[in-house]
């Protein structure tokens, strides 16, 4: 990528997606600046040649892409404090929880693209699955902005009505997806395994259940059936959870998630 790109706020998720660009060879480091109060904390981004600062407006004003890693309730004070050099030609990326399109414009106004991403957290590992939405018209921008995100996992455009589900079923799913994990481990050992090895099997086998759904495209169901036989432990073991609520479970806890997400604050 030959533009600059300012990432303002270099938390865990800032800092991540730093990562990300530059072990990709997306962009220069000499053409990443990245923000954060404490600039010691990213002493390993600037010895890989990243521009780490302590000054949003004079990052921003070095680079056209702006990538917004700040808490959803600091989002209109740094809009604000960097407005000044936001143009028309700058494209504007939130990944703040909640902050949606319009709330942006209203500070940054209708010139410059403006888009949301929901990365998680395995965006730490360049696994993440991002969910972008933008009122940005531009098929080359928004593939663009794709291609960014491609560098730390999986990227898809969608509709920004969706982005709290997203938020949903990408960022907190993936605490799901551990808590299974967990509880497969807790039952790996009633049943002989030492922690250790009981964790690993259980995380290499959801790992290798996902593979199975993103390279073979199948339902869940169709990989389901190759592994049930007749009158066979799989099926009595996923009978038994489906009478314990199971699947209700899970589809109860992401509703629930969905109706909290609503009050999370962002002033």
């Amino acid at each position: 990528m030959n533009q600059k790109i300012a990432i303002i706020g270099g938390g865990n998720l800032g800092s991540a997606i730093a990562y990300g660009l530059i072990n990709e060879s997306f962009i220069a480091p000499e053409n990443l600046y990245i923000t954060r109060r404490q600039t010691n904390k990213l002493a390993d981004l600037a010895e890989k040649k990243v521009n780490v600062l302590a000054d949003n407006l004079h990052a921003c004003r070095q680079a056209q892409w702006i990538i917004l890693a700040v808490k959803p309730h600091l989002i209109n004070k740094v809009l604000r404090e960097i407005n000044e050099a936001i143009t028309a030609d700058s494209v504007v990326i939130s990944v703040a929880t909640g902050v949606d399109i319009q709330q942006i414009r209203n500070t940054v106004g209708e010139a410059p693209a403006v888009f949301r991403a929901m990365p998680n957290t395995a965006i730490a590992i360049q696994e993440s699955m991002t969910c972008i939405a933008t009122d940005t018209p531009s098929a080359t921008l928004q593939q663009a902005v794709v291609d960014l995100f491609e560098q730390v996992g999986k990227a898809i455009i969608i509709n920004e009505e969706l982005m709290n589900a997203a938020t949903v079923l990408g960022a907190c799913g993936i605490a799901y997806a551990l808590r299974f994990i967990r509880a497969a481990s807790q039952g790996g050992i009633e049943i002989g395994f030492p922690a250790e090895t009981a964790q690993l099997i259980a995380a290499q086998t959801v790992k290798g259940a996902a593979s199975l759904l993103i390279e073979n495209g199948q339902h869940p169901e169709r990989e389901i059936d190759k592994v049930t036989t007749p009158m066979g432990c799989t099926i009595a073991g996923l009978n038994e959870m489906e009478h314990r609520g199971f699947s209700s479970a899970l589809i109860k806890g992401v509703k629930t998630s969905y109706q909290k997400i609503d009050k999370i604050p962002t002033e």
